[in-house]
C-alpha cells in the first residue's frame, strides 16, 4: 500500500473516532508506548475497574466496567507491546440513548508512541495520534561544534538519539616552536578524522531512510564540516541553521528553527505530482479526469498512476428495480435516498452506499494500479479537488 494510502487510512480511523461521543464520561482511551509491557496497562484498568463501582450513574458505571472489560479481553490477542506501541479506544458509541452499543478499536501507529495513559472521558483523547500525521515522513538531524555532534531522526512528531560522536582533538596549544607546528598538525588530523567519522555516521543512519537532513551547532565548524562534506553524496542537506547546544537541547532547537525548511519539503513532491498532472491534462497528453473517465481507464488498464483528493465527499449510492431488474448508480454528498423512480415506471431500491474514495481506490488496487492521496493542505491539492473534480489520473497511452 503507498504511503498516501496508509496516511489516509490512519486519518480516516482518527476522523471516525472524534465522531463519537458519550451520554457521560465513558470513552476510555488506553496508550501503551513502545517498549512498555501490556501487564502494565491491564494492572492499571483493573484498579480504574474497582474505582468505577463507585460511578454514581449506573448507566455509566456499567458502561466503564463493560468497556474495560473489553479492553482487558482484546490484549489476550496481543503477545507483546506492538513495535511502535497500541492505542485502544473502547466505549458505548451508541446514539440511541435506549440502547447500548460498546465497540473497541484498537491502533498501531505508524510511529513510535512517546506516551502511556489512561483516559475516561465523554470523548476519546486522540492528540497523541493526531499530532503524528502533522509530519509523517522521516529526517536526519546533526548538531556539532568543534568537540561533540550528535544525530538524530524526525518521524512524524518522534525524535530519537542516533549516536553521539566526540572529538579528540586538542583544544588549545602551549607549546612553542616545531612543537606548535607539530601539535597543528595533529589537530587538524584530528579534526579531520572527527569530520569523517560524523559523515560515516551520517551514511549509517540517513542514506536511503530519510528525505534530508538539517545541519545544526554553535559557531562556524558547521560550516567548516558543510565545505568538506564527508558524507555520502545522496544525502541531501535541506539547510543548515545556528543553534546554542549540541546534545538534545540543540536537535530541539534545530526542530525549532526548521519549520518552514520541513513544511516545504512536505508539499514538493505534491506540487510536483499536481504540476505534471496539469501540463499534461493542458496538452491534452497522457492524464484524464473525471469520475467516468478515470475508472474507465483504471478497468481498461490504461491508467498508470490515480490521483485522488482526501476532501472528495462524494458518494456513490447503487439502486437496482425488482421490476426490470435494471440498475443505476448515482454520486451525491448527500445520504442518499432510499428509494427513485426507475424509466419503468416502478421504484428502485438502495442496494449499498460507498464513499467514491474508497471505492475508486479499491477498484485501482484490484487492477494493481498506483494511487496518490492528495492533501488539501496545498494550492496544488485544492486545484485537484476544485479545478478537476477530486479525481484525476496518469495515463499508460491515449486512446484515438
Amino acid at each position: 500500500m503507498a504511503e498516501s494510502q496508509q496516511l489516509y487510512e490512519f486519518k480516516k480511523a482518527l476522523k471516525r473516532l472524534g465522531e463519537f461521543r458519550g451520554s457521560g464520561t465513558e470513552l476510555i482511551s488506553a496508550y501503551i508506548n513502545s517498549g512498555s509491557p501490556l501487564h502494565d496497562m491491564s494492572n492499571r484498568l483493573r484498579e480504574e475497574m474497582n474505582q468505577a463501582s463507585n460511578i454514581k450513574s449506573k448507566s455509566t458505571r456499567t458502561n466503564v466496567i463493560g468497556a474495560l472489560e473489553r479492553i482487558l479481553q482484546h490484549f489476550k490477542i496481543y503477545k507483546q507491546t506492538p513495535p511502535n506501541g497500541l492505542a485502544v479506544f473502547c466505549g458505548n458509541i451508541s446514539d440511541n440513548p435506549s440502547k447500548t452499543d460498546i465497540d473497541i478499536f484498537a491502533i498501531e501507529p505508524p510511529f513510535k508512541l512517546g506516551i502511556g495513559t489512561y483516559r475516561c472521558d465523554s470523548k476519546f483523547f486522540l492528540e497523541p495520534l493526531q499530532k503524528m500525521i502533522e509530519n509523517t515522513d522521516t529526517y536526519g538531524i546533526v548538531v556539532l561544534d568543534g568537540r561533540e555532534a550528535t544525530l538524530a531522526i524526525l518521524r512524524g512528531t518522534q525524535v530519537d538519539i542516533l549516536k553521539k560522536v566526540t572529538s579528540m582533538a586538542h583544544a588549545k596549544i602551549k607549546v612553542g616552536g616545531q612543537s606548535a607546528r607539530r601539535y597543528q598538525r595533529l589537530i587538524e588530523e584530528s579534526i579531520e578524522y572527527y569530520y569523517k567519522k560524523v559523515g560515516e555516521n551520517m551514511d549509517e543512519f540517513f542514506v536511503g531512510k530519510t528525505k534530508g537532513v538539517i545541519v545544526g551547532g554553535p559557531g562556524p565548524t558547521k560550516e567548516f564540516f558543510m565545505k568538506m562534506k564527508p558524507f555520502n553524496y545522496q544525502i541531501k542537506v535541506l539547510g543548515v541553521v545556528d543553534t546554542g547546544y549540541t546534545d538534545e537541547y540543540g536537535v530541539s532547537e534545530v526542530l525549532t528553527k526548521s519549520t518552514d525548511i520541513l513544511a516545504e519539503q512536505e508539499t514538493i513532491k505534491e506540487k510536483k505530482l499536481i504540476e505534471n498532472f496539469i501540463r499534461e491534462i493542458v496538452n491534452d497528453r497522457l492524464a484524464t479526469y473525471g469520475e467516468k473517465q478515470v475508472r474507465d481507464a483504471i478497468e481498461n488498464n490504461q491508467a498508470d498512476k490515480v490521483l485522488i483528493s482526501e476532501g472528495l465527499e462524494y458518494k456513490k449510492a447503487t439502486y437496482s428495480c425488482n421490476a426490470c431488474g435494471a440498475k443505476q448508480d448515482k454520486l451525491t454528498k448527500e445520504k442518499a435516498q432510499d428509494r427513485i423512480s426507475c424509466k419503468c415506471g416502478s421504484e428502485m431500491k438502495l442496494e449499498k452506499e460507498t464513499e467514491l474514495l474508497e471505492e475508486i481506490v479499491e477498484l485501482a488496487r484490484a487492477h494493481n494500479i498506483e494511487v496518490e492521496i492528495i492533501s488539501t493542505n496545498t494550492s496544488e491539492g485544492l486545484q485537484l479537488l476544485n479545478g478537476f473534480g477530486g479525481i484525476g489520473a496518469f495515463l499508460r497511452y491515449r486512446t484515438k
